[in-house]
């Protein structure tokens, strides 16, 4: 397509028809028309490409300046506001290629967590005034925008850990919505739980969320549902109180049995108690092999009403953090590892707000904003099911110190030079003219 080609190797080719196979695949599900099926894929690649931002106008540009494709400007603003993307049914067919994708032995990770998208001028869909616990002391504790819950997958890619957005849903205010339509963010997290779990099959599932969600609220519902296939990975609050296995009587007493043992006390007081009696592990935390000091028990939490792992990990003279998970055959290194995985949820926030745009996005109907949003999360998770399939991990275009994992715009930059290659037009055989121009092969060398 443009104007350098590189040798590719089969590995790195096999890649490349993985995802052209996927994108064939989506198209499938557009309805019978010709137009709609090229600006589907054109729009997602248009945000996967690092030369501009996911902003329509932006799109537009690209579609019509970069893949010379033929549409008029208010053909595409229909077809980005359209009502007839169906998204339900596109997004399981991306589900059945992530959720497997290098999986090793062990449970599938999912991580959910909710976020602020703040946003100027009214009458914009699922605005409202939310609080936000996060708010610096410079900033107002209430940010007019939209909250957004969403449900990632957690992959250890090349070595580093990376979120794949699976589903979102938008939070609406108990006073903006009918009372029987009114749902908290830990239901929306429920119900995207269990439709992305249809596609899981038989493998357990282990739900890794911070003390926010990490509660008996979310907990119980999932367990009455799926049983054995889900656990939850979380961490404790300070005041949460723990309790013995309860004992068995040696003679029959009246009424039920119990269900908890001796009161422990509050997790506060136990890590006091237990930092004496802490062991060392080595973990592959945030990049790096570390020394932790750990202390781990079998204990009852009466909220999440069954047994918990507890993991003590104490840093320095008084920190410490208290993690827990209802899957009671973990290690502790599992424990600490996977929980220090969550925080790429929070850098999946800000790699899908500020480098895939979607924070700039100017949409103000439902369709519109609720498009959008989808295609800049499908966006991303193709993205890393395209790098997953390399053999080796893209090389880091800026160093910085202490860190050698590669960086999202290096996945972006790589995409970006694979399309220039015939074959990946050839493919998908939506490209209607080829073009040299070395004004846009030189700005893919300099953007990262």
């Amino acid at each position: 397509m443009l104007v350098f080609a590189k040798k590719t190797t089969p590995k790195k080719e096999a890649s490349v028809q993985s995802l052209i196979d996927l994108l064939k695949e989506l198209q499938t599900q557009i309805k019978q028309n010709g137009e709609r099926k090229a600006l589907f894929v054109y729009t997602l690649i248009a945000i996967m490409l690092p030369v501009i931002g996911s902003r329509a106008s932006h799109i537009y540009r690209a579609v019509t300046k970069l893949f010379k494709y033929n549409v008029t400007l208010r053909r595409f603003y229909g077809f980005m506001a359209s009502p007839k993307l169906a998204w339900d049914k596109l997004w399981p067919i991306v589900w059945q290629k992530i959720l497997p994708l290098n999986q090793t032995e062990g449970p599938i990770l999912l991580a959910t967590d909710d976020s602020m998208l703040p946003k100027t001028g009214r009458n914009i869909f699922a605005c409202g005034k939310h609080f936000d616990h996060a708010a610096k002391q410079n900033q107002s504790r209430y940010i007019w925008g939209q909250n957004i819950v969403k449900l990632s997958c957690l992959k250890n890619i090349h070595g580093r850990w990376a979120s794949l957005p699976l589903s979102f849903r938008f939070y609406h205010l108990n006073k903006d919505v009918a009372k029987k339509d009114f749902q908290t963010r830990i239901d929306q997290a429920i119900t995207m739980i269990l439709r992305v779990i249809k596609v899981c099959g038989q493998r357990s599932v282990l739900l890794v969320c911070d003390n926010w969600f990490g509660n008996g609220s979310l907990y119980l519902p999932l367990k009455k549902e799926l049983g054995e296939q889900f656990h939850l990975l979380s961490r404790l609050r300070s005041n949460s109180v723990l309790y013995d296995q309860p004992t068995q009587p040696k003679k029959r007493t009246r009424g039920a049995p119990r269900k908890y043992g001796k009161r422990r006390g509050n997790v506060a007081t136990l890590a006091r108690r237990h930092k004496r009696n802490a062991a060392t592990y080595q973990v592959k935390l945030y990049g790096k092999t570390r020394e932790v000091q750990a202390y781990t028990e079998l204990l009852m939490s009466q909220s999440l009403k069954t047994q918990i792992r507890v993991v003590w990990i104490y840093s320095g003279r008084a920190a410490w953090v208290a993690l827990y998970s209802t899957d009671t055959s973990l290690t502790v290194t599992q424990i600490i590892e996977w929980y220090g995985a969550r925080w790429k949820i929070e850098a999946g926030f800000k790699e899908l707000k500020q480098e895939l745009g979607s924070l700039s996005c100017q949409a103000r109907t439902e369709h519109a904003v609720t498009n959008h949003l989808h295609f800049c999360m499908m966006a991303m998770s193709l993205l890393w099911f395209y790098v997953a399939q390399q053999s080796s991990k893209p090389t880091r275009r800026y160093s910085v110190a202490n860190r050698n994992s590669f960086a999202f715009s290096d996945i972006r930059r790589l995409f970006a030079e694979e399309i220039e290659q015939e074959k990946f037009s050839k493919g998908l055989g939506i490209f209607t003219k080829t073009h040299n121009n070395n004004l846009i092969s030189t700005m893919l060398q300099l953007v990262a």
